[in-house]
């Protein structure tokens, strides 16, 4: 099925090549947009045009685009490593890479999975705040792995209460420093937002109640592989509690990580992948799960490591 978007030019944009108009004006790539023009879908006054034709003010466009088919594939714009694990009428389930954000924010300039999938042709939800629409969950810009968006209104609904009743199953994989004593618990601690450094967050008691389980995987000479079960779902909840306790994330610098280490396996970011997302299907009440396999820059970190 083939959804077809019209819209009038503006007067700002008299003049635009017709692939950096249609960019603007409905949420594209630029490369999208031009891939559309080149594939006789884009209709400029009625007539079919090349994707450097110029718009005038007034002039009318009409684009059609292809309905997105399910299952794995990379979207095809300008972040090639977000993967669609899976699409259907009330949901997308996302792989995110490290170095994109969830949404558009204040201060990133950088891609975002919301942008990425608008732009590759998928349609997703007005509910949520204006920014970040259709978003139930989200991971930071240095966090790789599973996030899910919803498409519908009703899935977005429910959805945003089965993460607040806490019924879904967050599993993330994280590399901390040293060796966490006892090797299996629970950290209880209220995180609130950092009273002395922006972006950042921190252990207080004046912050909102934060529970997080983990349980050793495999220990390393200088470090240990975690899973992690998420009860809570506060902004940086796994690298703040792990830095209370003097266990960073490896490759953590914001959250006191030893730079050293970093350099030593590799790595640009924190260590923590979303590995695995569990949660009743909104549209038909199936439980349904994902999992994502760790980015090669976890993996080569993990070889790096000397064992225990």
């Amino acid at each position: 099925m083939t959804e077809v978007k019209t819209a009038a030019i503006p007067e700002g944009l008299d003049g635009e090549r017709i692939d950096a108009a249609i960019a603007r004006l409905l949420g594209l790539s630029r490369s999208r947009a031009a891939d559309l023009a080149g594939a006789g879908l884009v209709l400029l006054n009625g007539q079919a045009v090349a994707k450097s034709a110029k718009v005038g003010a007034g002039d009318l466009i009409e684009v059609s685009l292809p309905a997105p088919q399910g299952g794995p594939r990379v979207i095809p714009m300008d972040i090639p490593d977000l993967a669609i694990v899976h699409a259907d009428d009330d949901l997308i389930v996302v792989d995110k890479p490290a170095g994109v954000a969830a949404h558009p924010s204040v201060g990133w300039d950088g891609p975002d999975v919301l942008g990425g999938l608008l732009a590759a042709g998928y349609q997703i939800t007005t509910s949520g705040a204006a920014e970040r629409q259709g978003i139930v969950s989200r991971l930071d810009v240095g966090t790789s792995g599973l996030m899910v968006v919803a498409k519908s209104e009703y899935a977005y609904s429910r959805l945003k209460q089965a993460f607040r009743s806490r019924t879904v199953d967050k599993t993330y994989h994280t590399l901390v420093q040293g060796l966490p004593d006892p090797l299996v618990g629970t950290i209880d601690a209220p995180i609130g937002r950092h009273p002395g450094h922006d972006y950042r967050f921190a252990v207080m008691d004046s912050g909102r109640p934060s529970v997080t389980h983990y349980e050793l995987l495999e220990a390393f000479r200088r470090a240990s592989l975690l899973e992690i079960k998420l009860e809570t779902g506060r902004t940086h909840q796994i690298r703040v509690h792990f830095s209370a306790l003097r266990h960073p994330c490896v490759g953590d610098l914001t959250y006191g990580a030893d730079p050293t280490l970093a350099a030593q396996v590799g790595l640009e970011r924190q260590w923590l992948h979303a590995v695995a997302l569990g949660f009743e299907h909104p549209g038909t009440g199936d439980w349904v799960t994902f999992e994502s396999a760790y980015a090669a820059d976890l993996e080569a970190a993990l070889d790096r490591l000397d064992p225990a």
